[in-house]
């Protein structure tokens, strides 16, 4: 049975693992495991960087998405953005991330200060974006623009 929770820092090792196993599989990125380390540690330590969720099922976590918050001045309220999805493989395919998905939803429904829910995703990743659709997110509204260091 598949459970859901807030990450902890014992989490953390398992997470970082899911962020490079998931920049190879789908950006073809080599990660500085260092860097990511850090980075995870960074959002474990201080809850207004974000928050993990994980799946579990027992002590074993098959799952990690990410949360941060944008501040939306049109709505006077927060945007939730879903980040650094990763499940893993074995787990694919058995409702893993609608559960995550449900579960965030449903924390952001009791929120007042909450806007909604938002994430990106790789333009070529049809798969991620069919799981996407089937959860009723509407995916033709915004294109992502970046510059990155």
């Amino acid at each position: 049975m598949i459970q859901i929770r807030i990450a902890g820092k014992d989490d953390a090792e398992q997470i970082v693992g899911f962020q490079m196993a998931m920049a190879k599989e789908t950006e073809q990125l080599e990660l500085p495991e260092e860097t990511v380390h850090q980075g995870v540690l960074a959002v474990l330590r201080d809850s207004t960087k974000g928050k993990y969720f994980v799946a579990h099922t027992g002590e074993i976590l098959v799952a990690s998405l990410l949360i941060t918050m944008e501040w939306s001045d049109w709505r006077n309220k927060w945007m939730l953005w879903i980040q650094s999805v990763y499940v893993l493989p074995p787990f694919r395919e058995k409702g893993v991330y609608r559960q995550l998905y449900v579960h965030i939803k449903a924390w952001a429904q009791q929120d007042d200060e909450v806007a909604g829910l938002r994430l990106y995703v790789d333009k070529s990743n049809e798969k991620a974006m069919q799981v996407y659709k089937k959860l009723g997110m509407n995916g033709e509204h915004y294109r992502v623009f970046e510059w990155m260091k």
